[in-house]
């Protein structure tokens, strides 16, 4: 079992996540009576150890860049701009990409001053589903004034199209929602077909190069409005529920790093214990 493991050709986030699938299927098949032990809990089988790089958010040339690049991209009618917004949402709200895809023009109140984060555009062997947030995480999100007047010139520019989708499953039962963000004929967004038709011609033109997605996708820009925020004093467990975190511990893992002047204040709290003792 380890040595089938140590050689699957993927990542190691991957492969520890196929790991604890055939865990719980063998975990299962024990219950059953099918099998006497789970291989998989022997004490010679681990999960590779992940290496956790830094992240390093995009700078704000970076993001206005790409927001300039998506407003004339070839994807939409030349000039239309249909995905410009995409970005507004992404850094001024901390959306994920599949979030934005599937926001409905009724979750974003703009007399109240928020979004409501209820769905997202997931895709099933190919087929859009509409789904909950990642981790059922539902959600609200302050909407700061920048990016209401962006959604708003929008929906001006591009009203809201109805889109009807199977709810979680392909077989699921159909619901209907007025999407703020389309293609052309009015249809769901692939994340694939935006990923390698918008956001990566986007990127390029914002002198970013192609490399790992976790750094040069467009999953950089919640890094980027994380690193806003905490730089504007938002605490860790606001940016949390914010973000649709699951827990403000793996928040501060990804994050600590940005927050101001924690270089000072650790070489401050040293010096204090030190004068006194």
């Amino acid at each position: 079992m380890q040595a089938w493991h140590a050689g699957l050709p993927v990542g190691p986030s991957y492969a520890g996540q196929i790991l604890t699938v055939l865990s719980s299927v063998l975990a299962a098949a024990v219950d059953d009576g099918l099998i006497a032990r789970n291989p998989c809990r022997a004490a010679s089988v681990q999960a590779p150890r992940l290496v956790r790089r830094k992240v390093v958010p995009w700078t704000s040339q970076q993001v206005a860049t790409i927001g300039g690049a998506l407003a004339g991209n070839d994807y939409a009618p030349a000039g239309t701009g249909r995905f410009a917004a995409v970005v507004d949402c992404g850094a001024g709200l901390g959306m994920r990409q599949g979030e934005i895809l599937g926001l409905p023009v009724d979750q974003v109140d703009f007399l109240e001053r928020t979004v409501h984060v209820r769905q997202q555009i997931r895709f099933i062997a190919g087929k859009p589903v509409f789904a909950p947030p990642k981790g059922q995480r539902e959600r609200d999100v302050p909407l700061p004034e920048s990016v209401s007047r962006a959604l708003a010139e929008h929906i001006r520019q591009y009203p809201p199209r109805k889109v009807t989708l199977p709810w979680r499953f392909l077989d699921g039962k159909p619901r209907a929602c007025s999407l703020l963000f389309t293609g052309i004929r009015g249809a769901a967004v692939s994340r694939l077909a935006f990923n390698n038709h918008v956001g990566q011609p986007a990127r390029r033109a914002a002198g970013i190069p192609d490399g790992n997605g976790e750094r040069t996708g467009m999953h950089q820009l919640r890094h980027r409005y994380a690193s806003v925020l905490l730089a504007g004093g938002v605490d860790i467990r606001a940016l949390s529920e914010y973000l649709g975190h699951h827990d403000p511990s793996f928040t501060l893992r990804i994050y600590a790093h940005l927050m101001p002047g924690s270089d000072d204040r650790a070489r401050r709290a040293i010096e204090k214990a030190l004068s006194s003792a």
